[in-house]
């Protein structure tokens, strides 16, 4: 059984990315923060897997932290990277809080992979470094553009960091998941998305708009040059997401010393609008939402082009949109129990 370290394991997508790999075969080892994520979510992945987690509390940017973790599992075969900020809106707002975790974090991890001669990573980035794409769908090898976002402008620094540390060390072998937009929850309903505090993404904020949490929802622009007004994005259901981690581990323990980045989206564009509708029709419920200025950072739409995770990654996403909003208002149903 291979031992993988998870950082950010407890998180959105890193929780639902440690069972596949359980499910795998692999021994996920997590270690979080708990920064943005809660210590319960262990307890879902333990109903889940039916196994005892391996976790440990600490901040991927504490060396003697790493340090500590890496010689209690001397047998670690690679290092699934998930340890970032990641909400658009409060980048804007907070931009030093997200260069100095989500770049930071990385550098820290790298170097202590280094030092424990560990060189596999799947590292977690986001159709952001695209910044607006010329062309639609967007594929692997489209020209990077101005990121909106400091959050969009830290992942692009790591992927050339990433892509230097490359030339400069052939030992390491890395993938790179560009993300789309992650929705949904593990269909148990034991895990899902919990942010801290208000949430930044959309589907907890309609999810908890719909629970009475929150009184309405506000979407970010209605003038976008649309079909209907509001921003497009590719909107791939989180367990799709986690099992394509699974299947990038595969990857680089059959190319050592090679580095390649993957979109990881459905290949289809849903708007703002769209998504909201489907949401009431799939679990017949009304929400109360208003339409207001554009969030700066937001690009005005964007999907992918998944031919290449397909054809090399031999992965593709298997569940509908409908599937997603179906899980994630059940995960919201589960909290008020």
């Amino acid at each position: 059984m291979k031992s993988i370290l998870v950082a950010g394991g407890t998180g959105y997508i890193g929780s639902h990315t440690v069972i596949e790999l359980h499910r795998a075969g692999y021994r996920p080892i997590v270690i979080d923060n708990f920064s943005n994520s809660h210590k319960g979510v262990v307890q879902g992945i333990e109903t889940i897997t039916g196994d005892k987690l391996d976790w440990y509390e600490g901040d991927c940017r504490s060396e003697q932290f790493l340090n500590e973790v890496f010689q209690k599992h001397p047998d670690l075969q690679g290092v699934i990277h998930f340890a970032a900020y990641k909400a658009v809106g409060e980048s804007v707002k907070h931009p030093v809080k997200y260069y100095d975790n989500n770049i930071g974090s990385l550098l820290q991890v790298l170097n202590v992979m280094k030092a424990h001669e560990v060189y596999n990573m799947v590292f977690s980035s986001s159709c952001t470094v695209y910044g607006q794409p010329d062309q639609l769908p967007v594929t692997e090898s489209g020209a990077w553009k101005k990121a909106n976002s400091p959050y969009g402008y830290t992942k692009q620094v790591c992927e050339q960091l990433l892509k230097d540390l490359s030339e400069s060390n052939p030992s390491f072998t890395t993938a790179i998941l560009r993300y789309f937009n992650p929705i949904g929850a593990h269909p148990s309903a034991a895990i899902g998305e919990l942010p801290n505090g208000v949430p930044d993404n959309l589907i907890p904020y309609v999810t908890q708009v719909a629970a009475g949490i929150r009184e309405s929802l506000t979407v970010f622009g209605s003038d976008y040059d649309t079909t209907d007004g509001t921003c497009v994005r590719d909107y791939i259901h989180v367990v799709d997401l986690a099992k394509a981690h699974v299947k990038a581990l595969e990857w680089t323990a059959a190319n050592a010393g090679k580095i390649d980045a993957f979109n990881i989206g459905t290949g289809n564009g849903n708007s703002v609008k769209e998504v909201v509708e489907t949401f009431q029709r799939v679990n017949k419920l009304e929400l109360n939402v208003h339409y207001g200025e554009r969030r700066p950072g937001d690009v005005e739409q964007i999907y992918a082009s998944c031919d290449k995770a397909t054809n090399e990654l031999h992965w593709t996403a298997d569940h509908s949109l409908e599937d997603a909003l179906k899980h994630a208002w059940n995960w919201q149903k589960s909290l008020k129990k």
